[in-house]
């Protein structure tokens, strides 16, 4: 008897590993579109056959006429796919970070709750398509090289299986085995940057280099990442070696060490006395306490707090009614 089309079977093997770590139950994150359906479906027949099982939750935005009909549209096929349990989880989108992401912190807010409620890992459709967009956005904000690092593909209660998968295997999965799947209107609007980056800057870029562009992203971003979690390493072996007890830093010691690790160290050490939002240019003026250091006084960080050198130490002063949290209170980096 032939085997499953190349694109099922294709979505099935992407599934496979990630269900033979741990026991627990699966959510399948998904919108009805191609990518999240595909990933429902491979679940839907995976997940039984290694001891998991594998639920999913629709997220109604509430942002487009007829929504709510759309995500109980989606509810019935998940359903029909044998998924329980089935979840549709309204919610109220904000303001900040404009539509996509006050959309975005809205639906992660959601699916965090659910995993929490059932005790479940969240899957997410992200493909490899959505791996090369969101590391060209990342070079084009300069934010660092964490956003160039992209998406990883375990971060809990996160799993994103689909990472090394086409979009357009995912849209063929669907199709071989006549699974409807919506088409957002969101995601073919010029509006978003992220659409013009599919509908035009990748497909130029792809005739311009010859093709092959979105793999050769997505690859960069995985050694951007083993090279981000070997500096990680490091500024958490040289942070637990220079941390006194009175929750200083040495300022000599730790102005020889390169700046990656230093400024890691500096960042962790920060958080974990406490201060939150830490941008680039409260770094940068923490750092310069060591490298430029001229006897200058305190560099001001958010909320009050701040960081002197005194007596060849650094210490922070925290702002009124703040307290100091300890170490293992530090969230970690997000990509």
């Amino acid at each position: 008897m032939a085997g499953p089309d190349p694109a099922v079977a294709a979505l099935r093997t992407a599934v496979r590993p990630g269900l033979a770590v741990g026991t627990g139950p699966v959510l399948v994150a998904c919108s009805g579109g191609a990518d999240s359906v595909a990933l429902a479906a491979a679940l839907a027949f995976e997940a039984p056959r290694a001891g998991r099982a594998v639920g999913a939750v629709t997220v109604d935005h509430g942002l487009q006429p007829g929504s709510a009909d759309q995500a109980r549209r989606t509810a019935a096929l998940l359903e029909s796919l044998r998924l329980s349990p089935v979840l549709v989880v309204p919610v109220s989108v904000g303001t900040d970070g404009g539509p996509e992401g006050a959309a975005r912190a809205a639906r992660t807010t959601a699916l965090a709750a659910a995993a929490a409620a059932h005790g479940a890992t969240v899957a997410l459709g992200h493909t490899l398509d959505d791996q090369a967009e969101t590391v060209l956005l990342g070079l084009a904000r300069g934010s660092g090289p964490r956003s160039v690092a992209g998406m990883v593909e375990h971060r809990p209660p996160f799993w994103r299986p689909l990472l090394g998968v086409r979009r357009e295997t995912t849209r063929a999965a669907c199709a071989a085995q006549q699974l409807p799947v919506w088409d957002d209107p969101w995601n073919t609007d010029p509006a978003y940057t992220r659409v013009r980056l599919r509908t035009e800057v990748l497909p130029l870029l792809e005739e311009v280099l010859g093709g092959g562009v979105a793999p050769a992203l997505a690859r960069t971003a995985g050694m951007v990442r083993e090279d981000l979690d070997a500096l990680d390493a490091l500024a958490a072996t040289e942070a637990d070696a220079l941390v006194g007890p009175d929750g200083g830093l040495p300022a000599a010691p730790l102005a020889e060490l390169p700046a990656a690790v230093r400024r890691r160290v500096l960042r962790s050490w920060l958080r974990g006395a406490g201060v939150p939002d830490l941008q680039a240019t409260h770094l940068a003026a923490v750092d310069a306490l060591l490298t430029r250091w001229r006897g200058q006084g305190r560099a001001d960080l958010p909320g009050g707090h701040g960081v002197v050198r005194a007596s060849g130490r650094l210490t922070v002063q925290l702002g009124p009614g703040r307290r100091a949290a300890p170490p293992d209170d530090v969230p970690p980096e997000e990509p």
